[in-house]
């Protein structure tokens, strides 16, 4: 489990969206996209429990354009048959 602190700081930054957008989805490299979504995948909660409006409105529009840029480049991404139906099924 994350240290609480160490949440709280991460949350204190996504209350500022007035801050900027950050770099544009389709400007950052393989790596730095990667980087990005799982720092706001890890925020997530946080956000949504306890961030404002704004803040929770500026996670999820950063959320979405990087999700979608990791798709444009990965549209043939490697699907884990335990995530189908079918491997569900099979459990």
């Amino acid at each position: 489990m994350r240290d609480y602190d160490e949440v709280v700081e991460v949350y204190t930054w996504q209350q500022e969206p007035e801050s900027g957008t950050g770099v544009p989805a389709a400007d950052l490299a393989d790596e730095d996209l990667f980087r990005e979504l799982a720092a706001l995948h890890r925020t997530r909660h946080a956000t949504l429990r306890h961030g404002s409006d704004a803040a929770l409105s500026h996670h999820t529009d950063r959320l979405v354009e990087l999700e979608a840029d990791y798709l444009r480049r990965f549209p043939d991404r490697e699907i884990d048959p335990e995530r189908l139906r079918s491997g569900a099924r099979a459990r």
